[in-house]
């Protein structure tokens, strides 16, 4: 489990075929403790355990699940990504609840810089739609996020200078590929609600 906060920037150093999979190493740019081998950690809001430690770089293994499902099988070396450590117990929950299981990818549709501050429109799978909503909580590669507006195909959030300088939305351009999680109490409400989990046959 995460809340979303990034703790650091990490740069990609090596992408490594595995097949089926990849073999991804990285190092953190910022503190963010010793890792071990069985860790978790989200990478672009991915959960994926650390299988190798060598000082300050860290490797783990991508399955074609992963690399189809996200945008981690896009990365190469010298591109950031988003890093959080699992949350521990006791761990003060600053974001929201956020799982590291992906549901879908999105695109920059529109990016609206005003000075410092900035508004992005992210185009999203429509299946997607029903666990939306404005005011709702939304992690965009990893970063928990407040969702402003949402339309039939795309849902904007307002960035403040501290969140586009610490993690990678600030270097975000039209068309970029972005890993969604949404919100997780929404999908357990809609599943509740679904006619396939009805007992009332009346």
């Amino acid at each position: 489990m995460f809340t979303g906060l990034v703790q650091s920037l990490g740069e990609v150093i090596e992408v490594a075929d595995e097949p089926p999979g990849h073999r991804l190493t990285l190092r953190p740019l910022e503190p963010m403790g010793t890792a071990r081998v069985g860790d978790s950690i989200a990478i672009n809001g991915c959960c994926l355990t650390v299988v190798r430690v060598d000082a300050d770089r860290w490797t783990f293994e991508a399955g074609p699940e992963t690399l189809r499902r996200t945008n981690l099988g896009r990365l190469m070396p010298g591109r950031l990504v988003n890093l959080e450590r699992s949350l521990a117990v006791g761990d003060l929950l600053g974001g929201h609840f956020v799982t590291g299981h992906i549901d879908g990818l999105g695109r920059v549709a529109r990016r609206d810089d005003d000075g410092a501050w900035t508004t992005i429109w992210f185009s999203y799978p429509l299946e997607l739609g029903r666990y939306l909503a404005p005011k709702g909580s939304v992690a965009i590669d990893g970063v928990s996020l407040t969702v402003v507006d949402v339309t039939a195909g795309a849902f904007s959030v307002a960035l403040i200078p501290h969140t586009l300088a610490v993690t990678t939305l600030g270097r975000y351009a039209v068309g970029d590929e972005v890993n969604l999680e949404t919100d997780l109490l929404a999908k357990y409400v809609a599943r509740l609600h679904s006619t396939e989990f009805r007992t009332d046959h009346s």
